[in-house]
């Protein structure tokens, strides 16, 4: 029982922690672009190689 007073604290603490980056990839519009790679890709100049 006594595992309890870490384990409950621990976990508040991380879905905190995933909370506050969500909103943080909401704040720097990471999301904006939903369209874009579906169209991008369908383009002849599209490059399908890895990066260097």
């Amino acid at each position: 029982m006594e595992v309890l007073s870490w384990l409950i604290p621990v976990s508040l603490g991380l879905g905190l922690l995933g909370l506050l980056a969500f909103v943080w990839t909401m704040r720097t519009h990471q999301y904006d672009d939903p369209e874009g790679d579906s169209r991008r890709i369908l383009t002849p100049d599209h490059d399908d190689r890895p990066a260097p």
